[in-house]
């Protein structure tokens, strides 16, 4: 008799011991974490595959429509033929075939182009042939949901609210506080300005509702959207000569190593706050940093308006590393304006009706990376 016949624990319907070797448990952990890897690596080879036989398709279309002078009727036929002949694979539909023929037109033929777009699922490059207008808005942004590792949906957003331009445009003064090489790192923090999807209705809420909800609303955009960004947290106290200070959020950037203070303001920028933000920086700095082991600290604040005159001399006049950028919560066509008061207010009023809805199970949660339709994948 074989030993694997002899054991009891070597066929599927053999007993388990109760107690697992010593060093079983660490070697689980091992395999296991193998075999996770290995799962990975086979989606990404498989996906990088299905890129590449899409952009070759397209490719076919192009030189055969412009060589020989092939009509789009081509296109049904080829949708017709290919259904039938893989019954059971989707993505054979005209829709997606005109796709590939805009993929292998508009996406860069450069090699470190070609290694982005096998990264990205079929739906993201959908996506930014759908919302981009010329090859570098293109590249940036495949770029960026590659780091980033955006969902469609966060890829729709930033490019629909124009991240490209708003990333890191907040006016700062960390030329003047910071030293060169980390000044430009803390710059790269920043947006100007910042967008959060809210929607705009009227009502009237107390104002500490109003501050509380859109920090809850912050709260939430920063987390998803702001790469390598961890919470540490939010009203964090600060106790100095006995009295206490509360900071609205305080971030950890896991990159760049460093603290970002977080201030939300509801109003239009005045310069006294920044003496506030700046108090709060040096705190966290002295009180709270590693000196030798974490960047300094930075801080951000958060205003629904500023003059950038004020700004730019109030910044000039405070010795703390921060930055001024501006909040939106309105839709597209209405961001020329400023948020009044009762917009801001049905923002809340909104949310909380939301949030209440999800708490009673009235609303499905929104599914980010629900599987694909039939028009995104073999």
């Amino acid at each position: 008799m074989s030993e694997a016949a002899q054991s009891p624990d070597s066929t599927a319907g053999g007993t388990v011991d109760a107690v697992p070797p010593a060093g079983y448990e660490e070697w689980l952990v091992e395999v296991t974490t193998r075999v996770r890897a290995t799962q990975v690596r086979i989606a990404r080879i498989a996906n990088a595959g299905t890129i590449g036989l899409y952009r070759s398709i397209g490719l076919d279309i192009l030189d055969r429509q412009e060589r020989l002078g092939w009509g789009a009727k081509v296109i049904r036929r080829l949708s017709a033929d290919l259904t039938r002949e893989f019954p059971d694979q989707r993505g054979w539909s005209p829709s997606n075939l005109n796709y590939m023929r805009m993929f292998a037109k508009r996406w860069p033929s450069d090699d470190i182009s070609q290694q982005l777009a096998e990264q990205l699922p079929w739906g993201h490059i959908m996506a930014l042939l759908d919302k981009t207008d010329d090859t570098d808005e293109l590249t940036w942004y495949a770029r960026e949901a590659v780091a980033g590792g955006w969902s469609r949906d966060v890829l729709r957003f930033q490019i629909t609210n124009d991240l490209r331009a708003r990333a890191g445009a907040a006016p700062s003064n960390f030329t003047a506080t910071l030293a060169p090489a980390d000044s430009d790192l803390a710059q790269q923090l920043t947006k100007d300005p910042y967008v959060f999807e809210i929607a705009t209705l009227t009502g009237r809420v107390k104002e500490r509702d109003l501050e509380q909800a859109l920090m809850d609303r912050l709260e939430s955009t920063l987390l998803e959207l702001g790469r390598g960004m961890a919470l540490v947290g939010r009203q964090v106290r600060l106790s100095v000569d006995g009295v206490d200070r509360y900071i609205d959020l305080l971030l950890f950037h896991t990159e760049q190593f460093r603290y970002v203070v977080i201030e939300l303001k509801v109003t239009d920028f005045e310069p006294e706050y920044l003496g506030q933000l700046g108090t709060y920086v040096t705190m966290v700095d002295d009180l709270i940093r590693k000196k030798d082991v974490h960047a300094p600290t930075v801080g951000l604040l958060l205003c629904t308006g500023k003059r950038e005159a004020t700004v730019r001399y109030a910044l000039a006049s405070t010795a703390a590393a921060v930055a001024v950028a501006q909040w939106q919560g309105l839709p597209a066509d209405a961001r020329g304006a400023l948020p009044s008061v009762e917009e801001l207010e049905g923002v809340v009023r909104a949310e909380f009706a939301h949030q209440t809805a999800l708490l009673h199970g009235h609303v499905e949660p929104a599914d980010n990376d629900a599987a694909p339709g039939e028009d995104e994948g073999l």
